[in-house]
């Protein structure tokens, strides 16, 4: 007796198996440039302090998790972005966006941290020094090594914050993918093992 197999559920199956094996691998190349990212920051950790930046940079040429130092010389705005202290205690983050000169990108300071998003901001601009972390208005912002009176001090970033799990999303996908696979064999092997339907 000849084994037929549906070809529409069989091409169904394949393509979702298909693609499922394609996320895997998009996962794992992802990986590849996450760990290559971590080792750059890494290495931006143990290089000399910089001036901040005066013009502007792209995305891929921001120096994050170095050390700089910069002036503010006047700031114009403010805003509060969830953060924590030195201790690892959440709150809020209070960032100053600062005039820099006549030109150039301005600069964005987290002058310190508060369990209150509204807290007074004491902090008339000046030389300041800290680490560059990254933010998602102005793509980095230094994050100041002192605080000012009624302020914390913000913790600095850490590698340990950036999340690297996409070598098990990888496997994942790829479990999912076996899975599809197994399920449709022991469906095709349930249809040919069944009795056939009496006229």
């Amino acid at each position: 007796m000849m084994r037929r197999i549906p070809m529409v559920a069989t091409l169904v199956v394949i393509a979702a198996v298909a693609l499922m094996v394609g996320l895997g691998v998009w996962q794992l190349q992802r990986a590849q440039w996450k760990e290559g990212l971590l080792a750059q920051y890494a290495k931006a950790q143990r290089l000399p302090p910089i001036a901040w930046p005066t013009t502007p940079l792209s995305q891929d040429q921001l120096p994050l998790f170095r050390s700089a130092t910069g002036m503010c010389l006047q700031p114009i705005a403010r805003r509060a972005v969830a953060g924590e202290n030195m201790s690892g205690e959440p709150g809020f983050a209070q960032i100053v966006m600062c005039r820099t000169g006549a030109e150039g990108p301005g600069m964005a300071v987290e002058v310190g941290w508060s369990k209150n998003p509204n807290a007074a901001v004491n902090w008339r601009g000046g030389p300041v020094s800290g680490v560059i972390a990254p933010d998602s208005q102005m793509g980095m912002r230094l994050v100041a090594a002192s605080a000012p009176p009624g302020l914390e001090r913000s913790a600095p970033p850490t590698l340990q914050s950036i999340p690297n799990n996409h070598r098990s999303y990888a496997v994942q996908w790829f479990a999912f993918a076996a899975i599809a696979l197994v399920i449709y064999a022991l469906a095709l092997r349930k249809r040919w093992t069944a009795p056939a339907a009496r006229p």
